[in-house]
């Protein structure tokens, strides 16, 4: 056994297709998946390597341990696997309702601040809001898309409003729609979009 499994460029690569596989295309690894988003780690091993993607068990483990954001789950029993969130296919990820912090957060670029202020935080492709606890993730993730924005939610006020609020495996919190009365918007941009 040499020292490295695979390189940091073979793992994200792997990553990137299990992605697409497990969350969107399960066809392009000719698997299928279950109401809760698994599937058989055997099936999707032959499939990988059926699409020409071939990985070994101890790959596919390498991927999904030295995954920073805790992208794929093993069942209990390691015979399953699936993505933990973000799945444009329909599937049911058994997340129990928890109560929220009171203040949880989102980050976005100040160019949908408009459409935000109007219509709230929604889940456009994906299932839920994805929101953070912490901050500093979150401005990444808004910086992706242009100048970051930090937009603090009102978390404990909508939990006691009626609004259930889901934790994934990796920690994000998950909400279907968050209100724009809900949102306090950073004081400096008020005038820009007033």
């Amino acid at each position: 056994m040499h020292h490295q499994l695979m390189s940091p460029e073979q793992t994200t690569r792997a990553s990137k297709f299990l992605s697409l596989v497990l969350r969107h295309k399960p066809e392009m690894a000719h698997v299928i998946l279950d109401s809760a988003g698994w599937t058989e780690v055997a099936a999707l091993l032959e499939g990988c390597a059926k699409a020409g993607r071939s990985l070994t068990r101890a790959e596919l483990d390498h991927v999904v341990t030295t995954n920073a954001k805790k992208r794929f789950e093993f069942s209990l029993d390691g015979l399953r696997i699936r993505a933990s969130q973000s799945h444009s296919v329909e599937v049911e990820l058994e997340y129990t309702a928890q109560t929220p912090p009171e203040r949880l957060y989102h980050g976005t670029a100040t160019r949908f601040l408009g459409s935000i202020r109007k219509q709230g935080l929604l889940k456009m492709q994906r299932h839920h809001v994805h929101l953070s606890a912490e901050t500093k993730v979150t401005l990444e993730v808004g910086a992706r898309h242009g100048k970051p924005v930090l937009l603090t939610i009102l978390a404990g006020e909508m939990h006691a409003a009626g609004h259930v609020f889901y934790r994934s495996t990796n920690g994000v919190w998950l909400v279907d729609h968050v209100p724009p009365q809900c949102l306090l918007f950073p004081e400096l941009l008020v005038k820009d979009f007033g």
